[in-house]
């Protein structure tokens, strides 16, 4: 392989952006795409093997394009941008600024952060229903809260409803102080957070006071008909078949509802089937019902829960093996019992 070298202008402002803290972006280029960047001046110089050095220019003229637009470049970006050079795609980033939701109440655009996430909201706009199943800080409840407010501001829908069940992890219910709203509030904190960060603590209270934005346990929603709503169900890995099927059939018309979830973050009984599992399989092959599948690369949370994420994920995927060998193993040797013992009664014969 031939080694090559590429320079890079890189307005002075931006640099401090782009290297980050103790060079750790450069570094991270640099281990990723074994390659060495030189830093001269507003100067880059990238010296590798060719493709590699192709790769590592597009990302940090990708980075350097989103710290022009004022987005933060984090570890999270920097990790995207990569995994998207071995597939030859960095340009693609570009496609994301497309898809401005809406902004925070400080003026922060809300955007999809990766293709994954991008494809979420699509689904969003042109179903009626929609699960978003991933792992932990994939943006599922955010960008769906998100969509809400944007329809509700829009005048698409009259109201908001938020929902999750009241499901405990470890504590009881009955334990914690205080009435009944007090109890459940704790369960809803995620919800409130997202609302206060996107709309305003001041806008949510006017609107919630006068009934157009509703945060509630799954159980108030039984009985009702839900007409011209956005409904976000969170959490839906802790509801029981029934509850989901409860759920599912309260939406009225010109409603938008999103059901999110982790099925590896259950806090069921080990003997109670998940409603959401049961919903994936009976509503798969419905008309305007739309699933998708967020993945680890699709975290935006800290680095680090990704390699969380990554790290269950490779444990529980050899455990899986490893009882299945063991149920297998167990079968054989019972089946081979049963042979020897029918065998035996021949012999007596």
């Amino acid at each position: 392989m031939s080694v090559i070298e590429s320079i890079i202008d890189i307005p002075a402002k931006y640099t401090s952006e782009i290297f980050g803290q103790f060079d750790f972006n450069i570094k991270k280029i640099e281990k990723t795409l074994h390659v060495t960047i030189i830093s001269r001046n507003s100067e880059l110089k990238i010296i590798g093997g060719e493709n590699n050095v192709l790769r590592a220019k597009s990302v940090i003229e990708t980075l350097t394009d989103r710290a022009k637009k004022g987005e933060t470049i984090n570890e999270q970006l920097v990790n995207y941008a990569l995994s998207l050079a071995f597939d030859d795609k960095v340009e693609t980033l570009s496609e994301l600024d497309e898809s401005i939701i809406c902004r925070t109440v400080n003026g922060k655009p809300v955007k999809p952060k990766t293709h994954g996430q991008k494809k979420y909201i699509d689904l969003i706009k042109n179903h009626m229903i929609t699960f978003g199943l991933g792992p932990a800080g994939t943006g599922k409840t955010y960008l769906a809260m998100a969509m809400a407010i944007t329809a509700f501001k829009n005048n698409d829908v009259s109201r908001i409803i938020l929902t999750r069940p009241a499901i405990e992890a470890g504590e009881n219910l009955g334990f914690l102080p205080g009435d009944l709203q007090s109890k459940v509030d704790p369960y809803l904190r995620p919800l409130y957070d997202a609302l206060y960060q996107i709309m305003g603590a001041e806008s949510f209270m006017h609107n919630s006071e006068k009934g157009l934005i509703e945060v509630a346990p799954l159980a108030y929603m039984r009985g009702r008909t839900l007409d011209n709503a956005f409904i976000i169900l969170d959490e839906a890995q802790n509801t029981t078949p029934a509850q989901m099927k409860m759920f599912l059939t309260r939406i009225g018309f010109g409603s938008k509802v999103i059901v999110t979830g982790d099925l590896t973050q259950k806090d069921l009984k080990d003997n109670v089937t998940s409603g959401l599992e049961t919903a994936i399989k009976v509503l798969s092959k419905v008309d305007d019902i739309a699933f998708i599948n967020l993945t680890n690369e699709d975290v935006v949370r800290h680095p680090l829960v990704q390699k969380i994420v990554m790290a269950y994920e490779e444990y529980e995927s050899r455990e899986n093996i490893k009882n299945a060998k063991y149920h297998d193993k167990k079968y054989k040797k019972s089946d081979n019992i049963e042979n020897a013992g029918k065998g035996n009664k021949r012999r007596r014969i």
